[in-house]
């Protein structure tokens, strides 16, 4: 039986939108949305999570094209990502919004942006590119983190946990933590379909030494109760959250 989840620790600030009300707001704003293939937008009626992050910016004399990455969970175990390109070098100036179902798409489109090239004669060129799954900076917070430890591995309903070892490592030596959620968002109550959350608890031990465990949060039970699964890497932690999914498509 699991522990009652802690939510004050995983407030979000900001309203939580579903999957479907994402993929709606993104396809509302695409001018190309009309392109995308009948059979993408069909599976993402299926989506269960999602997850946007920044991929890459490029700002120079004025202009700016961005593009981001919008990838959901699906019922039946896969994923399904969008590419969007956002920039100002339409007349006007105004944000232009496009979005493409994969990556070649993708630089094909951004290579057709009037954007000047990155030369030396160029006055104060600017590229930022960002990594696609930059590492999180920690901000560690000493609150009883064994303790935070101690709960989390006991709330663990999953046949394979951390092992002995790592859970006396933390227990002994934990001293501050950090959470932070890496995929979905909370589930909202009337919302048809099992949810599902990823978060990191981030601890650093006494001799600097930082540990992170992964736990997942959803409702792919056979009565539709919460489950709290817990591992020891991350893709240990995805690989179970898209078995789940699996299971219920």
């Amino acid at each position: 039986m699991s522990v009652p989840y802690e939510t004050a620790a995983y407030e979000q600030p900001e309203s939580p939108e579903s999957p479907e009300e994402h993929l709606a707001r993104l396809l509302g704003r695409a001018l190309n949305s009309f392109e995308l293939p009948d059979e993408a937008i069909r599976r993402l009626d299926c989506a269960l999570a999602h997850d946007s992050s920044l991929h890459s910016a490029h700002y120079s004399a004025g202009l700016h094209r961005s593009t981001y990455r919008h990838t959901w969970l699906l019922a039946d175990g896969g994923a399904l990502t969008l590419w969007e390109l956002v920039h100002n070098t339409a007349p006007g100036r105004d944000p232009q919004h496009e979005v493409y179902v994969d990556e070649e798409e993708l630089r094909a489109a951004t290579a057709r942006l009037p954007l000047p090239s990155d030369t030396p004669e160029f006055e104060l060129p600017v590229m930022v590119d960002l990594a696609p799954a930059p590492e999180p900076r920690h901000e560690y917070v000493p609150d009883d983190s064994a303790d935070h430890a101690r709960r989390l591995l006991r709330r663990a309903e999953n046949p394979d946990p951390p092992g002995d070892e790592l859970a006396t490592l933390l227990l002994r030596t934990a001293f501050a933590h950090e959470i932070t959620q890496a995929f979905g968002r909370p589930g909202r109550t009337g919302r048809a379909g099992p949810n599902f959350s990823l978060y990191e608890h981030a601890f650093l031990l006494s001799d600097g030494q930082e540990i992170s465990l992964w736990e997942v949060e959803h409702t792919a039970t056979p009565d539709g109760r919460h489950m709290c699964e817990v591992y020891a890497s991350e893709d240990a932690a995805r690989d179970a959250m898209e078995r789940r999914a699996a299971s219920c498509g």
